[in-house]
């Protein structure tokens, strides 16, 4: 099975490299799946514009997910980059950003845990009830009245969204 025939793996990468970054990734498994290439030879096989193959090898091995080996020409004096894919660590980059994912909703969910007021503006201005109190139930945006707002539908989506990422990295 490919790496990106894994969907969450492969909307991982398509969130990292975008619609192009793809394109490159499939054409360098397509081509030369364990070959060492230039940033030029990847342009050339993709058909991808060289400044966007550089960002997008970038990306990858900011990411832990391409590796690099520098040659310098003897003549010249010019450096060479070798670019390598190394999608075996997709997986755990995946699990590590679910797990920060996780942290977010966490602090989010427990905020949500407040209790909240809201205007009739469209879109509606939501603030917390200390606040309210204090601007006694009147909009501080537009000056309309405040009413209780109830957000159990929000904790409700938050709360089934960490139990399947939590399913997820086990």
């Amino acid at each position: 099975m490919s790496v990106l025939e894994n969907k969450a793996i492969s909307g991982y990468l398509h969130k990292l490299v975008g619609d192009d970054g793809i394109k490159i990734i499939e054409k360098i498994l397509e081509k030369a799946p364990d070959k060492e290439l230039t940033d030029e030879k990847v342009a050339e096989i993709s058909g991808i514009n060289l400044n966007l193959v550089r960002k997008t090898l970038y990306i990858l091995y900011e990411n832990h997910l391409a590796i690099y080996r520098r040659e310098r020409d003897k003549d010249s004096g010019w450096l060479t980059y070798l670019w390598k894919l190394d999608l075996g660590n997709a997986e755990n980059m995946l699990k590590n950003e679910t797990k920060k994912l996780v942290r977010k909703l966490e602090r989010r969910l427990e905020f949500e845990n407040n209790e909240f007021y809201i205007c009739s503006a469209e879109p509606p201005h939501r603030i917390l009830f200390d606040y309210a109190v204090d601007t006694n139930f009147t909009c501080p945006v537009d000056g309309t009245p405040m009413t209780y707002y109830d957000n159990t539908m929000e904790k409700q989506a938050i709360e089934s969204r960490l139990e399947k990422l939590k399913q997820m990295i086990g």
